[in-house]
């Protein structure tokens, strides 16, 4: 079979099928070189001068990851944030940025708190609104627009095509962050964006063992090469061990997600009309609001990811919590996209301004068996009501 036609599936599971040259190892070593002999001419013929942006740890991972969102090229970072907030360095002062209204929490308050100190100027729209999307565009100063979808922690979906579209012919950038919809689910750089991020940190690792984040390219734009120019002069770059084990989870990559998606969409159908929840937000229920897109522009399923709002008497908040406490199987912890299930009372993680309602509860769905996860929901919204 030729190599060329196999499916992304194989291609995660194998990490593109590479053999070690030196020892026909089928996984790599870890190189924790940090720095390269030069050629006696005082050349670098091997490509390699220092390990803050050439070390052969990242080569794997990046390559998979490319592969995976069929793009030119891509760099690890340090974290999510460390490549999400390098798009935004790649800027110029005065560049004006359209962002989400819902979003990522801690980019949100890293683009209201730190970017606008820098000369950026950002504004924050209903990015699932085309409508909004034209209106907020300023041709000629608009340089950058920034969908996630689904959007945490609300689910929020943007029409990726629909969207970049707009943007193209305004000369607008778009970065998409696709971290909850995988490339098992979604791929932005076909549906027109120029940048693809993950938080790889939650589903490609999959283990809540690994801080990272990855960038992926279109092409070889002068955006992307300010960005690589960025990662390698400020140096927020992934450690080599932790390299390995990112390629070490993205080979379970698709059946987790497969996984965790099936589950997620069983318990939100579960939960839906449940007397003891107010509302359901999951892109996979046919009367959630971005279903129709959601179902569009992904393919295979709709994530692991959803939230609930509880009912209470009077105080759903306090009745979201008590539900949090009374789980014996779902940990309470922050995070997404690992093999565990997560629950969080998410408006007191983001404080004041939060687009989460205060009776919310997100749900990171694990790969579990889904009756034992919805057997613990039922009895903690049981217990919370008494």
């Amino acid at each position: 079979m030729d190599k060329k036609n196999v499916k992304p599936a194989t291609i995660a599971a194998q990490a593109l099928g590479w053999i070690d040259d030196e020892t026909r190892g089928i996984v790599a070593p870890i190189h924790t070189s940090t720095t390269y002999i030069r050629d006696p001419d005082n050349q670098y013929r091997s490509g390699r001068i220092y390990a803050r942006d050439h070390n052969p740890s990242f080569d794997q991972a990046e390559a998979v990851i490319t592969a995976l969102e069929g793009g030119h090229a891509s760099l690890l970072f340090a974290s999510g944030m460390a490549a999400a907030t390098a798009v935004f360095q790649a800027l110029a002062p005065g560049d004006h940025v359209l962002a989400p209204k819902v979003m990522y929490w801690s980019l949100r308050n890293w683009l209201m708190n730190f970017a606008a100190h820098w000369g950026l100027r950002i504004e924050f729209i209903d990015m699932a609104d085309p409508a909004e999307v034209r209106r907020a565009i300023q041709p000629g100063h608009t340089k950058l627009l920034w969908i996630e979808t689904p959007a945490n922690p609300l689910w929020t979906i943007t029409d990726i095509e629909v969207t970049c579209g707009i943007a193209r012919a305004a000369g607008v950038a778009v970065v998409v962050d696709s971290t909850v919809a995988t490339p098992v689910l979604s791929r932005p750089l076909s549906l027109g964006a120029e940048i693809v991020m993950h938080a790889a940190t939650k589903y490609l690792n999959g283990h809540s063992d690994v801080v990272a984040g990855t960038l992926t390219t279109r092409e070889g734009s002068a955006l992307w090469l300010r960005i690589k120019a960025i990662r390698a002069q400020i140096g927020g770059i992934l450690g080599p061990f932790e390299a390995w084990l990112l390629t070490r989870g993205m080979r379970t990559l698709f059946p987790r997600v497969r996984a965790s998606s099936a589950s997620a969409q069983a318990i939100a159908e579960h939960f839906a009309r449940h007397p003891l929840v107010e509302e359901v937000l999951y892109p996979g229920l046919i009367d959630f609001e971005g279903h129709a897109v959601a179902r569009k522009q992904m393919v295979g399923g709709f994530g692991g990811m959803l939230s609930i709002r509880v009912r209470g008497d009077g105080n759903g908040e306090r009745a979201a919590i008590a539900v949090a406490a009374g789980v014996n199987l779902w940990k309470r912890a922050t995070s997404l996209g690992g093999v565990e299930s997560l629950i969080e009372h998410r408006a007191s993680v983001e404080g004041p301004g939060t687009p989460a309602p205060s009776n919310l509860l997100r749900l990171s769905v694990g790969i579990e068996d889904t009756s034992d996860l919805i057997a613990d929901l039922e009895q903690a919204l049981v217990k919370a009501q008494k």
